[in-house]
């Protein structure tokens, strides 16, 4: 009796083992298999980055812009807010077109906005500024720009609290914000051929600095393309040329990044004048900004 029961409680616990060591089996297998799953992904992500960098280096664009899943869309009166006061939106392609709601919706999902001076931010509002953004990313991968967090909008010109001068607008990345005076955005829209816009201005400075801290292949681009602009200006030749024919405004010289900012206002613009004028510095532009869509 005694043997039979000492038997019983030896199979019972060979069973335990068994079970327990199959246990560790499939856990094993699941560890390396998500291990392997792993280490794939991150030779085919390897292996992408090498090609689209072999890619970038002889086209000066990625590999490919848009791919979203799922695909955001906009409300009907949105996408004819835009229509109406965008002609680079008129002049993209319907499904170019999704992409850029797509966008635009992206955008106003990882933004605050804020008024200040009795201003009130309304849903249009957001809309006219991510519609902004979106237009100069268009031609990017990747268009949110996280090294903007907030934008404050004023009614009109503004005292800056760090400069203590009046602005029309600025860039504050340390603390991810972007200030603007709403109707000198709105003037910049309004006068489409003068050459100088707010919105398209300050969100050039947003994007320089955001592609200096983000590291994407259309940040490099953008960088690579600026490095060639600043270096021709350096050369004393080109740059008194520059200055001379009086094309760009006094403010552009003030410093490298300004003068970016200020050729890209032209750039959308004026694209037609500014290729007539300075062809070398539209293709650059054009190149900086992957802008293959409508130009």
């Amino acid at each position: 009796m005694k043997w039979n029961s000492a038997l019983k409680i030896f199979y019972i616990r060979k069973k335990i083992s068994l079970e327990e060591e199959k246990i560790n089996i499939y856990f094993l297998v699941i560890v390396l298999g998500a291990l392997l799953i792993f280490f794939v992904l991150f030779l085919l992500g390897k292996i992408f980055s090498t090609i689209e960098y072999i890619y970038a280096t002889r086209t000066n664009k990625p590999l490919f812009i848009h791919f979203y899943w799922p695909l955001r869309k906009l409300t009907q009166d949105q996408k004819q807010f835009i229509s109406k006061r965008f002609s680079f939106y008129r002049q993209l392609n319907p499904r170019k077109q999704l992409f850029f709601d797509h966008r635009v919706s992206g955008f106003l999902k990882h933004k605050t906005f804020e008024g200040r001076s009795g201003f009130v931010v309304t849903p249009e509002v957001e809309l006219y500024v991510a519609a902004t953004a979106v237009m100069l990313t268009f031609g990017m991968r990747r268009y949110k720009l996280p090294i903007l967090q907030k934008i404050l909008i004023y009614p009109e010109i503004y005292r800056s609290t760090i400069t203590k001068q009046d602005h029309k607008g600025e860039f504050n990345p340390l603390l991810k914000t972007m200030v603007l005076s709403w109707k000198d955005f709105l003037l910049g829209f309004e006068h489409r051929s003068d050459n100088v816009n707010l919105g398209i201005h300050e969100f050039i400075h947003v994007i320089q600095i955001n592609s200096y801290k983000e590291s994407s292949i259309s940040g490099d681009i953008f960088i690579d393309a600026s490095k060639e602009i600043i270096n021709k200006l350096k050369k004393d030749s080109y740059r008194n040329y520059v200055l001379h024919s009086k094309f760009f405004r006094n403010y552009a010289f003030t410093n490298e990044f300004e003068f970016i900012a200020v050729l890209v206002e032209h750039f959308i613009e004026s694209p037609q004048r500014l290729k007539q004028e300075f062809p070398d510095l539209y293709i650059k532009t054009r190149e900086m900004l992957n802008y293959r869509m409508i130009h």
